[in-house]
């Protein structure tokens, strides 16, 4: 059972390291952030079908409910994405997925609503001081406003995609959750491209970089990590996965910092406000560990 828990938490951490990739990659592709996130479902949900049909020999066999409610949830996560790759595009990457983290202190207060408990005061007080980094950082890098306004909506809606999906998995196959939530989420781009009427010759004039980093984001950084991340949600608390994902920015920050030269043009209190949030993920390690131990000890 412990082994377990540890080979869960590495996957966890293993997912959020090639999470920190995804925002550099949507810097390389050239391509608008609405046409990135309908190419990266498309790629995604085709290797997603290969593995699951072809390599696994699983069905694909869900109820008309659970049908519903998948499709929903793949919604927000494109808009989520949308809205993400809108911030990469409208600032330096380093800004935007620090944005990201803003998705603690929403956890914190939607989580309680889904799975019927109290809220935890030392979420919101983490959350908070979460809020007063982006802070720090908006005050500094007010250039790159809009930049932040699309990652701190981009945060909302990562809030709450995750608690969704903790519920659903209790009851689904994570193979099947994850292709018809990404499909629900392509079919809405789809949708929205067709009475814009921005399916057009453009539309489809991709380059061949842009293509090998769109299928390098839809296989290793969509199919892959989503389908392990929703699998590891049956033991381990939303919570405690959008948390972990918080360490995203450092990894993206390091990997900018090498690969797009950001550092140079990034201030103090981005630093500062950065060191604050990540400073929060070990905090609450440390107090879910100490209130652990204390049930523990009581039971």
């Amino acid at each position: 059972m412990l082994l377990a828990r540890y080979k869960n938490y590495f996957l966890l951490h293993l997912t959020v390291f090639i999470f920190g990739f995804t925002g550099i990659l949507g810097k390389l592709i050239t391509i608008p952030a609405q046409n990135l996130v309908w190419y990266r479902l498309l790629i995604a949900i085709v290797a997603l079908f290969i593995f699951i049909r072809v390599i696994k020999k699983q069905n694909l066999k869900c109820t008309q409910k659970q049908l519903l409610f998948y499709t929903l949830t793949g919604v927000i996560i494109a808009s989520h994405w949308v809205f993400f790759y809108l911030s990469i595009k409208a600032a330096p990457v380093s800004i935007a997925v620090v944005c990201l983290s803003s998705s603690t202190f929403f956890t914190a207060l939607i989580e309680p609503l889904f799975y019927k408990r109290k809220i935890i005061l030392y979420e919101v007080l983490l959350g908070i001081i979460i809020i007063f980094s982006l802070y720090l950082i908006f005050k500094i890098n007010y250039t790159y406003k809009l930049g932040m306004i699309y990652g701190i909506i981009s945060a909302l809606l990562a809030s709450v995609f995750p608690v969704l999906n903790g519920l659903l998995i209790k009851n689904s196959n994570a193979y099947t959750l994850t292709f018809y939530e990404l499909t629900g989420g392509f079919l809405l781009l789809s949708l929205y491209f067709v009475f814009s009427n921005n399916f057009n010759v453009q539309f489809f004039q991709v380059s061949m970089f842009d293509y090998f980093w769109l299928i390098l984001l839809g296989i290793v950084c969509t199919a892959f990590t989503f389908v392990i991340g929703v699998e590891i949600m049956k033991e381990i608390s939303p919570y405690t996965v959008v948390l972990s994902i918080n360490l995203e920015p450092l990894y993206t920050i390091i990997i900018a910092a090498i690969f797009l030269g950001e550092s140079a043009y990034l201030s103090k209190g981005f630093y500062w406000g950065t060191a604050f949030i990540l400073s929060t993920i070990f905090i609450n390690a440390l107090l879910k560990k100490k209130f652990a131990s204390q049930k523990v000890e009581i039971n």
